[in-house]
This record gives C-alpha cells, structure tokens and sequence, in this order.
C-alpha cells in the first residue's frame, strides 16, 4: 500500500494510550472546502487494513460531496477497535482533540460504530464535529436522509430502466436493515414494492418484520442475492458487489446504501456487461451527509430534504452521460465530480483581498 501514491491531502496517525484510542484520519481533498466524513468505529484485524478503509472511504465521501454540489472536500477517520468494548469517554475525547488539532481541515460526523451521542462528546474537544444529537442543536439521525437519498436515486433508476420512477409491483432484495435499510424498507413498502430482508443481526430483521409483517427474509446474503427480485440494494458494509455475487445477481438495478460497494475497480463493467444498472452508492447515499452539512447553518429538516430530492436529477443526468460516453455509471460519476473538483476547486486560486 502506497499512501503517498494515492493522491491523498494529509493522512494522520492518531494515539493515546491511556484511552486505548488507536485512529487514522485520511483527508483526500480539500479543493471545494473543509473535508468532511464520519467516523467509523470497527474492529479492524490490522492496522493497514484500517488505512486503506480510510483512504478508500475518504477519498469516496470528496466525490459524493462534489457530485451533492456541496462546497465541501472528502476525509474520513476510522477508530481501531470494538465498539461495544473500547468506546469509552476518555477516547472518544482524545479522537476530538486530534481533530480539533487539525484546525478545521477535516470535520467529523457519525458512521458505521459512531451515533450521535458519540459526537456529542466529541465536540466538547473540537469545534469541528457535526451530526450531533437534536438536544445538542444537532441535526440528528441521518440515516433517515440517507435512505431518502436512496429511495430517490432508486426512483431514478426505475425511471431509466422501465420508464417509470415507481417501484410498485417491483421485488427488491435489501441486504442489511439497520440504520438505513430500515428506513430504506419503509419508503420501499409506502411505494407498493415487494420487499426480500436480510441481517447478520436477526434482531434487525424481526424489527422489520413486526414493522411490515409482508415483508420476507432470506437466511443470509447467499440466500438473498439468489432470491428473484428486480433490484438489489446492499445497506450493510463494502465490498458487497465481488466477482461471485454480480455472476448471479437476476436484479435489474443495483442501489443501496452501502458505501464503497464495489469489490474492485472492475466490478462497474461486470455489472455493466450483464445488463444491470448500477446507481453508484456515493451519489445516491448523499442524503445524509446534505443532513450533516445543513447542521453547518442552523439545521433545518425541510432544506436538507429538499437538496436530498435532488439526487434523483442528479441520478438520471448520470445514467444519461454513461449511456452517451459507453462508460459505467461509476466512470460517470466519477467523470462528473471530479470535473467540479476541478473546475470549482481552481477558484481557490483567486486571491482575494484580506479584510482591512
């Protein structure tokens, strides 16, 4: 792994070990404005395994910001451990100093391990943790517009693939329902889809169910990416689109919101070769990080929902230039953000004059 060949701004080394705080913070760019991404919280078995998650996921969120049309660059931090078993005050303290230290170049928000409790306490060391509790002047849980963003981009591929932005009648297969996919679900059921379930957490899935009592389960994601459905929509970690499950997948679309979805660079093509649409996850899981950003300004639900409807548009002009180039809707999006990382990141250039 060659961290200084990955085209990364900064990438910090974080340690205290009277708290056991063991963290990396992988800031990709910061040409549209501070970096911002959650903290993800996981038991990594070694620490390059950590780096390179960092590095993909930060380099992942300066895309979705660009492609969300927020004046925001890309970063990420990950905490080496167990959640369950080393979160503790004291670490989650030490981890907002590092980030307080890195003076606003990188801004921090919940992920995968993290709530919004836990960057409450974060943000009594740093100026520059956001996605905090509502009784902390917070914006809350954003996996409820993250699974908007979803719904939205979801809508969009429908409308490319079938000619409608309906998933009534439609079979979709959702791997992992917790923060988002649950939510995902509800919209899911609203629009008169058949829905397919399934969690390595079986609380999750009777949740659920109880919830929508017509909605089925498969035994495990082997299971479920063999069920027939019409859309498969990965909610739970990364790397869920290898070689062997895009061999057998019969949906039509792939969307969810799970990031970095895509087992290698190639994965994009496989899909493509065998005629399944692909919504690229960091455009259509912005929903939550518009959430995030709109914290900036004095947190207002309706404005942040409203920018989330805009990944739909944002959706369809990316399956339309992929359909126009012979490319991907992955090498699209690409295309598309980082032209506005470039386009707009120049701008940077223009000194203007300082006050007074």
């Amino acid at each position: 792994m060659d961290v200084l060949a990955s085209g990364h701004e900064q990438v910090v080394f974080c340690a205290d070990p009277e708290s056991g705080l063991r963290a990396v913070i992988a800031i990709y760019s910061t040409a549209l404005g501070p970096a911002l991404g959650g903290t993800r919280f996981f038991p990594y078995a070694s620490e390059e395994a950590a780096v390179t998650d960092a590095l993909a996921l930060s380099k992942a969120m300066a895309y979705k910001n660009s492609l969300a049309g927020l004046d925001l660059g890309g970063g990420k931090g990950v905490i080496i451990g167990d959640p369950a078993v080393h979160k503790t005050e004291a670490l989650l303290r030490a981890y907002g100093r590092f980030v307080e230290s890195l003076g606003g170049r990188y801004l921090t928000a919940c992920d995968v391990g993290t709530y919004n409790a836990d960057l409450d306490v974060v943000a009594r060391e740093t100026r520059f943790a956001h996605g905090r509790s509502l009784a902390h002047g917070g914006c809350g849980d954003s996996s409820v517009l993250t699974a908007f963003g979803v719904f939205q981009g979801m809508r969009a591929a429908a409308q490319h693939r079938w000619g409608s932005p309906s998933l009534a009648g439609r079979t979709v297969a959702v791997a992992g329902v917790g923060k988002v996919g649950s939510w995902l679900v509800d919209s899911l059921v609203e629009d008169g889809a058949a829905v397919v379930v399934t969690d390595v957490d079986p609380t999750a899935v009777q949740r659920v169910v109880a919830k929508h009592p017509g909605v089925r389960t498969a035994a495990d994601t082997a299971e479920l990416v063999r069920t027939p459905h019409d859309v498969y929509a990965p909610c739970a970690l990364g790397g869920a689109l290898d070689d062997e499950t895009v061999a057998v997948l019969p949906a039509e679309i792939v969307c969810g919101g799970a990031n970095n979805q895509l087992a290698h660079e190639g994965t994009a093509q496989l899909l493509a070769d065998r005629g399944i649409l692909y919504a690229p996850d960091y455009l259509v899981n912005a929903g939550g990080v518009i959430q995030v950003e709109d914290e900036r300004h004095g947190f207002s639900f309706a404005r942040a929902e409203a920018k989330a409807t805009t990944i739909f548009d944002v959706a369809l002009r990316v399956f339309a230039a992929a359909d126009a180039d012979g490319v991907s809707p992955a090498v699209a999006a690409d295309r598309l953000a980082e032209d506005r990382i470039r386009s707009v990141g120049r701008l940077a250039t223009i000194r203007l004059p300082r006050p007074g």
